[in-house]
This record gives structure tokens, sequence and C-alpha cells, in this order.
């Protein structure tokens, strides 16, 4: 059995350690710090929006800007459906209810059509979350339109897709408030974490003031409201100043990883999981889906690579689908899309640090069962 290969791994290089040890010699190592300060000016600068927070987690991200939007108990937030569960679970923290919107087969994700319908459906609801999958932009300008027309506030999940474009401009900045994570086997990671970013400075002020437990500025410990434990430590942050130094050299190996697949599987009953062209993924995840009508699975073909030691992995599961989530509402444009990507797809090793060699063993396993 050859080595095992990976979907998706942290890649470390030289610069995260000269930030690490500078933390451990000037003694910061608890949260805050230069590295977080640094960290979160870079990450705005790079992505182009006047504010960020560093946080712990995407989720936590999420959470506090599902707490700015103003969500409370009962109100209803329209969700992208495809996506993981971290995208959606913020609203239930806050008491809201989602309604699951459904997929567009562009681009995988929200459907901008089905968008409409669920606010023809509940005209009062005043926030939306639309998730990037797999580091591919959704239409984010007719989102946005439609939440706008609507006075809704938008909140652009890019959890997936940081250094992606779309029409230019960089995911990320889209939304009302958008959100980052740096998870192990994202694009660029700092073991965890997150970032919550925006052009509106006294939210993100708020939301940093929620993070650190929501303590007032007093000498004592004084708290008016419910506050988190949310912020990055500065050991952490320094992983990710050494990380995003490599950001676009990561997007361009994830971009061959993606295009030595597509090219591989031609002639094949297959396709790589598409984007606009008019967007630049980051292509995080190179993923496929099997044709209708074809007689061999998703299943078959991640058995078949884990037997040869090679990682991969379904679709996410449709939110609507997911049993917690049983009793919410989903809205479609016609024919259930995410359950038919779901159905039909899967997510291929994306390793950076793979071996053309290895990704030729992938390919290989994956045109034997054709």
């Amino acid at each position: 059995m050859g080595n095992r290969i990976y979907l998706a791994s942290p890649t470390m290089h030289q610069e995260e350690q000269v930030f690490i040890q500078e933390a451990f010699d000037t003694n910061w190592v608890a949260p805050l710090g230069k590295n977080v300060d640094e960290f979160e000016k870079g990450v705005a600068e790079f992505v182009g929006v006047k504010s960020a927070a560093a946080l712990n987690a995407g989720t936590a991200a999420l959470h506090l800007a599902v707490k700015l939007a103003g969500v409370r108990r009962g109100d209803k937030v329209f969700c992208s459906d495809l996506t993981f569960s971290a995208t959606v679970n913020p609203v239930s923290y806050e008491g809201g209810e989602q309604v699951f919107i459904d997929s567009e087969r562009e681009t995988w994700n929200m459907d901008p059509r089905a968008l409409e319908r669920a606010f023809e459906r509940y005209p009062d609801c005043r926030c939306v979350i639309a998730a990037n999958l797999y580091g591919t932009p959704a239409k984010l300008d007719e989102i946005r339109d439609i939440c706008d027309a609507h006075g809704a506030v938008f909140i652009e999940d890019a959890a997936e897709s940081l250094s992606a474009t779309y029409k230019g401009r960089q995911t990320g900045t889209f939304g009302q408030y958008n959100a980052l994570s740096f998870n192990g086997n994202k694009i660029i990671t700092t073991s965890g974490g997150g970032m919550l970013l925006s052009h509106d400075e006294a939210g993100i002020s708020k939301a940093r003031f929620w993070a650190t437990q929501a303590r007032e500025p007093y000498p004592w410990y004084e708290h008016k409201e419910i506050g988190y434990n949310y912020r990055m430590s500065n050991i952490v942050a320094g992983i990710g100043r050494g990380q995003l130094i490599h950001l676009l050299e990561h997007r361009t190996k994830k971009e061959a990883i993606y295009r030595t697949y597509e090219k591989a599987f031609q002639g094949l009953p297959v396709r790589m999981n598409p984007h606009l062209p008019y967007s630049q993924p980051n292509f995080w995840l190179s993923c496929m889906t099997i044709d209708p009508g074809c007689t061999v699975t998703p299943e078959q073909i991640r058995l078949a690579l884990e037997e040869d030691n090679i990682e991969s992995r379904p679709i996410w599961k449709p939110m609507h689908l997911q049993p917690v989530f049983a009793a919410h509402d989903f809205v479609t444009a016609g024919d259930n899309v995410g359950e038919d990507i779901f159905a039909r797809g899967l997510c291929l090793p994306s390793d950076i640090k793979m071996a053309d060699s290895d990704q030729e063993r992938v390919i290989s396993v994956i045109r034997g069962l054709f």
C-alpha cells in the first residue's frame, strides 16, 4: 500500500516559526498581541475591507455576524442548504429559525431564484447567509441585490473561499458581514481560527467587545451584556501571519490540482465542480460528480480510494436532510439541486503537498472503475 494521500492537510513554511518565536521571546502568548493585530491588518488589506476581528473559529465569526445582523428568537434566516453545518448553526445560537435555500447548478451555491421565492413566502425575513462552496463564489451580486431590495442583512460565509474573486472582487467583501475560516484543512490555516470582516468598523468593534466576554471598561470586571471567549490567541495568529505570505502560492497549487483532474477525466462520465466564467475560485477542494445513469457510484469510488490509502469525502449533505433540521422549511426553484449533487458527488484529494505521482495514483484508481 502506498503512502497516505490526504484530502487537504496543513502546509507549513518557515515564516510561521519566526512569528511564533517572536511571541515567545516577548512572552506575549495570551490572546491579543502584535501577531493578532498584524494578522487582522494583513487579511483586511488583502481582501479589501476596512476592519477585521481575528477569532478562535470561523463559526465564532458567523455567530457574531448573526448577532450584528440583529437576529432574535423566532426570526427566520435564509441559509445555504448545501454547506457545512457551521454555516447555519449560529442562527440557532440566537434562537432564530433557518429556512434552507436550494443551490443552482452553475456554482452549486445558493440559487437567487429560490431566494426570491423564499422572500415571497417569508417577506419579513431580515437576514440571509450564503456560503461559497468549496472555494467557488456564489452569484454574490445577485444575492446581495435581492437582500438589499428586501431590506435584509447579507452575511457572506467565505470560510472556504479566501483569495477567490467574483467579477474581479475578493470574496469576503460582498456581505455587510463576512466570515473566514483558518481551520486545519483550509487554503491557509492557523490550526483553528477564523475572522470576521466588514466595512462596518463600529460593528467590528462591537464584535471584538462581545468576543472578549463583553467586559466593560472599568478597573473591575463589569458586564452589561452576555459575552464570549472568542478571541484568537497571539500564538495562533503568528501561524496565520506566516501562512498569509504563501496564500497566493497555495491558490496556484490548488488550481493546478483541479486542472490536472479536469484533463485526466476527459472522456469519462464525470464532471468537475463548476464555476462561472467571470469568477476565479480558490479551488480549495476539487470535486467531481458522476453523470446521471452511470452505474459507478461515489461510494464505490470512495471505498476504492480508501483501499489504496487515499482519503476522499462525500459532498456536504444538504442541511434540509439533516435530522436536526428536519422540521425546517426548504425552498427550491425546481429540482432539488443540492440533493442531486450530494447523491452524485465526491470531494477528491486536494492537498498541495501531493506529488505528481500521488495525484496520478488517485486518477488511476478512479479511471479503473469506469
